[in-house]
């Protein structure tokens, strides 16, 4: 008898859609307005809401360490979702912060969690990591290769800021979220659009390479950098084609959406990107900046566990996710709320 190919195993075995199962988070204590701010920096609040919208932000505390964020938003998420940490298939953790190269945090927090039957990776995409993240979860239980699949976005960048630099030192908070991936009777997750502008590299990144602090120690140590009217431009304008080509790969339209949760990068990119999407006033926006300030790969989820805990989103909505930030890298796509 002949072996049956690729096509024929997989026509046999078919594998079921992906959606959201669970949503969790974890926010630090500690609460960081604009007044404390001012103290480090030469700002007002007055000043900074005009720019950003942000009046405060969270700054973990030194035992809210990256792991333990990510492990809490996580513990939160399967508990939502109803599924035991064994039954994990995969653990992707989306974060720029993880103070070492290797081995991956998402083997330790898969560890931590009792995922004794996971994969575990880390990906690097800046604030669009949770929704490359996600788009990477959908494959891999649409494929086959995983039932469940946890993702997390967590970001600690209170340690990466120079809280002298007024340019910065307001914009970022620190937190986590995690969902947990699994298959449904119906798709819930959309396809992805994504991408880079890797001509805009050098927009947001650090002030000196890890090398060039090996070279000469005695130096200032990396911080975060950007150059915060060139992202403006870009995310104002250019994420809007991305946004709508992701509705148009789910196949709906602006108007049957349920919530817009866009990255939390400032609020005057949000009401941009609300007016050039002709977003119908109906339709809730997230907008968690305001009390969270920009937590990168943490924003997404953050401002979707927002939204359902006030009833903002309705849970079984529809709701346009898009994520954009360091690289300049993109993704978008069109989910049902947990």
């Amino acid at each position: 008898m002949p072996a049956l190919t690729g096509r024929e195993i997989a026509a046999a075995h078919p594998t079921p859609p992906a959606r959201i199962l669970g949503l969790g988070v974890y926010r630090p204590r500690r609460v960081v307005t604009n007044e404390e701010l001012c103290t480090f920096i030469d700002s007002t609040d007055e000043w900074i809401r005009a720019r950003t919208g942000i009046t405060q932000r969270r700054w973990a505390e030194p035992d809210e360490t990256l792991t333990a964020m990510s492990v809490q938003a996580a513990a939160a998420a399967l508990a939502d979702a109803g599924i035991a940490a064994s039954d994990v298939g995969c653990v992707v953790v989306a974060t720029v912060t993880h103070l070492e190269q290797t081995p991956s945090i998402a083997a330790l927090i898969a560890h931590q969690l009792g995922a004794v039957n996971a994969a575990a990776f880390d990906i690097s995409a800046g604030c669009a990591g949770f929704c490359h993240a996600v788009a990477l979860g959908r494959d891999m239980v649409q494929g086959g290769s995983a039932r469940h699949v946890l993702v997390i976005g967590a970001e600690r960048i209170s340690d990466f800021i120079d809280r002298q630099d007024r340019t910065t030192a307001f914009i970022f908070g620190d937190g986590a979220g995690a969902v947990v991936i699994g298959p449904a009777d119906r798709p819930g997750i959309g396809p992805v659009v994504w991408g880079a502008d890797g001509s805009q590299y050098g927009v947001i990144g650090q002030t000196r390479d890890w090398k060039a602090f090996m070279d000469e120690p005695t130096g200032p140590r990396p911080f975060i950098q950007m150059s915060g009217q060139q992202v403006f431009r870009w995310a104002s304008y250019e994420m809007v084609p991305v946004a709508n080509r992701a509705l148009q790969a789910a196949g709906i339209t602006v108007d049957e959406l349920d919530a817009f949760i866009p990255h939390q990068a400032n609020m005057r990119i949000i009401d941009a990107m609300v007016k050039a999407l002709k977003l119908p006033a109906g339709v809730p926006v997230a907008r968690s900046i305001a009390e969270l300030g920009n937590t990168s790969a943490a924003s997404v989820p953050l401002a979707m566990e927002q939204m359902r805990r006030t009833g903002e989103a309705p849970s079984g909505g529809t709701a346009l996710l898009i994520g954009f930030g360091a690289g300049l890298s993109y993704a978008a796509q069109v989910v049902t709320l947990p």
